[in-house]
């Protein structure tokens, strides 16, 4: 198939995509199983055609049944197909040639019982996307697409959203994750909720696009185990931020993406885990740790959208309550503004004396209950700058009390909301203690009901990460789309660190000054490069040249050498001698390694004999920019370090940034030949004076 095919194919199959995605006629095939599905699109409110197939039944769901495809009324936008595996596969046929626009096929028995890819189940599968052809084809091995804009019901089983006029979409690798979405008491309003099973025509980023062209979904959520195409997902993932439609992820699993053999440093700290986090900070992905944490970042997301700031002002009638604020707050990058004297003159003239007026605001229980109290107070709070304040509150175990106090809270929050026109949240400390009623009536008015005070408290930080993620990741928008990692790499073969540092000079990275030499000739470069000096042994099995007594440091004086030299000769027949390099603020490592998922990973960490030791690093993927090196480094414990610590001098960051761009450069000079490189340690000198890589490492596919 010629390029252009290729493309042609792809804008087909995304139209489909998209009238599967928002269906106005819809074709249930199968048998008792369609009952429910049937009943929750009239539950939910679904005003489209509804057919159903089945050849020996005459009705499902009150539905009259047609005999076969061929004598529907019409060409239907999405099919449910509820048949066996072997039946579906004619039945998706039948229905591309029709020209439907999309399917989800329910049975199981496919590839996922054949992880092995050369079986009787994966050769099913392939005969099911090739049935599919431009058919948008959703599983197989999958629970389907549930539409609560719509009230599109392509689902086999109970499902617990209800119809909403906008919301947040979840995509989910998990078919009864999926389900349990539906089911949580969160008051988060589900847009669309897609289990995409095996994923055999359309993956996670397929499906992106589509949601993102549709206004009414603001957010959308991505339950993920593994991503088999992490080129096309990061194409999705940057038309979403251009478009302004925040991503959060779940990412679960301890996946064996691109696990190989640890030949350096670098390979043993740039894990599956930390490629995934890698790409999502590249593409402005907010990631979520936990269920709860990722339904409250999309409530928030539903419902006041990114934050234009991280400043955040606290009330609570608790110092514990702020104890607790403060410390999550500071870990998730958010900012309390001092009040302003306006606020403190209002707030002096609503609370009694004994009030410590600040942010966090403690403003007691003398005005617990007194709505219009309670309304000044918090109005006055609201008016500063800031992007968001929030109400700590937690209600009552149902049937303690009444809840008319509580009540008065959360109207107060209301009103002054609507007062200062600025964003408000009402968050409980526990998730059970904000109760539907009320999360109901802060949602009707723009305010905002958070469920835990860490999931809470992360939300509101990964509000206002996104929205700088976004403002910084618009000037360099080219960049961030990752190029198909193509390498079938098999064998390394190691470059020796003389030729390594070639490579590295030739990029514009320093390397000491030095000479590769013979036993013989080892005296008189000494005596040429002057002194302290050091002495490798070079070979191609010298890797980890410390581990075998292939490194002697300090040398001072000829003898010294000549005598570093004939104690290495039964390991190397050849040997490096440099100058030692003096007067270092930090020793970095800088790594890249190239995975067969995500192309190339550079790993910029804590470096020298303790590198793994410490595990301080980050990793960043290529190409990158001097805007996200300059973070990374900022992000490391060393950074501490570079900046001038306890009176030492700092280090020269310009140049430090220069040669790891330098080195990304050296990686696109090699790109189709690299493995691995390593930098262990580049060293960091004093401002002005450069940095300098002392040893390194080159892995690459043949010869380079």
């Amino acid at each position: 198939m010629s390029p252009s095919d290729t493309v042609g194919k792809d804008r087909c199959r995304s139209e489909n995509l998209a009238r599967l995605l928002r269906p106005r006629r819809i074709v249930f095939i199968g048998g008792e199983i369609l009952q429910r599905s049937i009943a929750a699109c009239a539950r939910i409110g679904f005003e489209g055609e509804i057919w159903v197939v089945n050849p020996k039944r005459d009705e499902i769901a009150g539905r009259p049944c047609f005999k076969s495809l061929s004598d529907l009324p019409g060409v239907p936008d999405a099919a449910f197909v509820a048949v066996r595996k072997e039946t579906s596969v004619e039945v998706v046929r039948e229905l591309a040639d029709m020209g439907v626009g999309g399917a989800v096929c329910y049975a199981a028995g496919f590839a996922e019982i054949d992880p092995g890819g050369d079986a009787a189940g994966a050769a099913l599968q392939d005969a099911l996307v090739e049935a599919a052809g431009e058919m948008a084809l959703v599983g197989p091995n999958c629970y389907g697409v549930l539409n609560y804009l719509d009230g599109a019901a392509l689902w086999p089983d109970l499902q617990g959203g209800e119809r909403v006029e906008s919301g947040v979409a979840i995509i989910s690798q998990s078919g009864n994750i999926s389900l349990n979405f539906t089911m949580t008491d969160r008051s988060v309003p589900l847009a669309q909720v897609i289990s995409v099973g095996n994923q055999a025509a359309l993956g996670v980023g397929d499906y992106i696009p589509a949601l993102v062209d549709d206004s009414r979904i603001k957010a959308i959520g991505l339950y993920i185990e593994g991503l088999d195409d992490v080129a096309a997902f990061s194409r999705a993932a940057a038309y979403a931020l251009e478009k302004g439609v925040p991503l959060v992820a779940l990412k679960v699993g301890k996946s064996e993406v691109g696990s190989r053999i640890a030949l350096t440093h670098t390979s043993s700290l740039a894990g599956s885990d930390q490629l995934y986090a890698a790409l999502f900070d590249r593409l402005g992905i907010v990631r979520a740790h936990s269920l709860g944490g990722f339904m409250e970042q999309l409530k928030f997301f539903a419902v006041a959208g990114p934050l234009e700031n991280n400043q955040l002002t606290v009330l609570t009638c608790s110092g514990g309550d702020a104890a607790m604020v403060a410390d999550l707050a500071e870990a998730q990058g958010l900012a309390f503004p001092a009040l302003l004297e306006s606020q403190r003159q209002k707030l002096s003239e609503i609370l009694p004396n004994f009030a410590t007026l600040a942010n966090p605001l403690d403003y007691n229980t003398s005005i617990w209950g007194k709505e219009k109290e309670l309304h000044g107070c918090f109005a006055a709070a609201m008016s500063g700058d800031h992007a968001v304040t929030i109400l700590v509150m937690d209600y009552p175990r149902p049937g303690l009390q009444a809840n008319e106090d509580y009540d008065a809270g959360v109207r107060a929050m209301i009103r002054a909301a609507a007062d200062t026109g600025r964003l408000g949240a009402v968050v409980a400390t526990f998730p059970e203690l904000l109760p539907e009623e009320a999360r109901a009536r802060l949602v009707a008015a723009g305010l905002v009901p958070l469920q835990g005070m860490d999931e809470a408290i992360a939300a509101i930080g990964g509000a206002a990460w996104y929205a700088r993620q976004r403002a910084e990741k618009k000037t360099h928008a080219g960049n961030l789309v990752l190029p198909g990692a193509v390498l079938a790499l098999q064998d390394a073969v190691m470059i020796d660190e003389w030729h390594s540092k070639q490579h590295l000079k030739d990029a514009g990275v320093a390397v000491p000054d030095g000479r590769r030499v013979t036993a013989g000739e080892a005296a008189a470069a000494a005596r040429d490069l002057g002194f302290p000096l050091v002495v490798k042994g070079i070979g191609a099995d010298l890797a980890h040249k410390s581990d075998k007594g292939g490194v002697v440091l300090g040398l001072t004086n000829e003898e010294s050498v000549v005598r570093a030299v004939a104690g290495m000769t039964g390991i190397a027949e050849t040997f490096l001698i440099e100058r030692m390099i003096p007067g270092t603020v930090a020793e970095l490592l800088v790594g890249v390694k190239h995975d067969p998922s995500f192309g190339y990973a550079l790993t910029i960490g804590a470096g020298g004999v303790l590198v793994e030791v410490l595990e301080d690093a980050a990793t960043l993927l290529l190409p990158l920019t001097r805007t996200e090196v300059e973070r990374a480094l900022a992000g490391l414990k060393v950074g501490k370090l570079l900046k001038g610590y306890r009176g030492r001098p700092a280090g020269d960051i310009p140049a430090l940034v220069d040669s790891v761009l330098g080195i990304a450069a050296l990686v696109q000079k090699l790109d189709g030949k690299l493995v691995e490189l390593d930098v262990n340690p580049l060293m960091i000198l004093p401002e002005g004076q450069g940095c300098v890589a002392a040893d390194a490492l080159i892995y690459v596919e043949g010869t380079a």
